[in-house]
């Protein structure tokens, strides 16, 4: 991990560290209710590893705070202005590109706002999201193309697709040069969902 990488690590752990002892979870039931390993709970927690969106997206469910919530500060504030430069960095390539979380609502429905880049021949596959979830896609710059609900669809400058977000899903840039897109994420009634149930009664 580069420096930003582990600053942001350290911050996310202790925010999942501090919603776990919030809630009066042990190690194992948070492991339960997100269905990850309890080492991987550790490893968050601790700072020392570079979970996938996947795992914090089951995290952050699971404790129903949503994803926004582990990159930011707990105080509520009226207004949240992400810079330029602040967006969090959770998902990096081979070759550069990136996928930067740059604003979010609090649950129970959440909306994400993503800033997406991809480097030539560079791909992100996603796994199923919790379900009702949507995703908006708007090409910004080159080509991207979409795989989702058994199908794939190529996109250019200023294009855009709808897709639900609860089927495994990926982007990719099968062309020559950079592509950008944003990406909004929906997911309703975070927190709600059997795991966290199952937490709480555990």
């Amino acid at each position: 991990m580069d420096d930003n990488a582990a600053i942001l690590a350290v911050a996310i752990g202790l925010r999942v560290k501090q919603e776990r002892l919030a809630r009066g979870w042990t190690l194992d039931q948070l492991a339960s209710a997100a269905a990850v390993s309890r080492r991987m709970v550790v490893n968050v927690e601790q700072g020392t590893t570079n979970p996938s969106v996947g795992t914090l997206l089951r995290i952050s469910d699971a404790l129903g705070v949503g994803l926004p919530a582990l990159v930011e500060s707990p105080q509520p504030r009226p207004l949240k202005v992400t810079r330029a430069s602040e967006g969090a960095a959770l998902w990096t390539g081979g070759s550069g590109g990136r996928g930067l979380l740059v604003a979010g609502t609090e649950p129970p429905d959440v909306v994400e706002l993503w800033d997406w880049t991809l480097q030539p021949g560079e791909q992100h596959s996603s796994e199923s999201h919790a379900p009702g979830t949507k995703e908006l896609l708007q090409v910004q710059a080159g080509e991207v193309t979409v795989v989702a609900a058994n199908q794939t669809v190529l996109l250019r400058s200023g294009d855009a697709v709808a897709f639900a977000g609860d089927s495994a899903h990926s982007y990719a840039n099968r062309g020559s040069d950079p592509a950008r897109f944003s990406l909004a994420v929906f997911e309703p009634g975070v927190g709600s969902g059997p795991r966290a149930a199952e937490a709480a009664d555990a």
